[in-house]
This record gives structure tokens, C-alpha cells and sequence, in this order.
């Protein structure tokens, strides 16, 4: 009984993060594509999508080299959320499986 319970918590766990990691990748893609027609700095969507994906962007072209002006930060992001999702997401949800089956 409990190994169910266990297995249910880590599938929800998996589910949850699974929907946290597609939302943000969309948010990082209207923030990338929002950044191509130069946007109101006032406008309420504009600076949520700045206030939401900066820390992680901002990192992450820190750590990267200049590159003529073309930032390619967010196809990182998107391309690492690719990676947890099929990685960590996929492993999270096999082991709730194998846990329900009892192996």
C-alpha cells in the first residue's frame, strides 16, 4: 500500500514538473519573440515575461561568448528543458510505474 502511495507522489511530482517546464519554455519563447519588435519596457506582459525569464537568461549570457549581437540564450534554455523533460521527467514517471507494479 504504501509503495503506491509513494509511486502516486512521485508521479504527481513528475506531472507537476513536467507542466512547470512546458509553461516556462512557452514563456521564454513569447519573451524571445516579444524581444524581436521592440516592446514597451511599461507594458504589464512586457515586464512580466522580462521579470520571469532575466534570471535565467541573464546567467546564461554572462557565461557565453559575445556573438555579434545575437543572443542565443533562450534556444539554450529551450534545448536544456528539452533535456530535464525527456531525462528527468521520463525517469520520475518510469519509476512511479515500476513502483505501482511492484518492481
Amino acid at each position: 500500500m504504501q509503495d503506491i502511495i509513494t509511486a502516486n507522489i512521485i508521479f504527481t511530482v513528475a506531472k507537476v514538473l513536467d507542466m512547470a517546464l512546458n509553461v516556462y519554455m512557452w514563456i521564454i519563447i513569447a519573451r524571445a519573440l516579444v524581444s524581436w519588435v521592440n516592446p514597451d519596457p511599461y507594458n504589464p506582459v512586457v515586464r512580466f515575461l522580462s521579470q520571469v525569464t532575466e534570471p535565467v537568461l541573464g546567467r546564461l549570457r554572462r557565461l557565453l561568448p559575445y556573438m555579434g549581437g545575437v543572443d542565443v540564450s533562450p534556444v539554450i534554455v529551450i534545448f536544456a528543458i528539452f533535456i530535464v523533460r525527456q531525462f528527468l521527467v521520463t525517469t520520475l514517471f518510469d519509476i512511479a510505474y515500476r513502483m505501482k507494479q511492484g518492481g
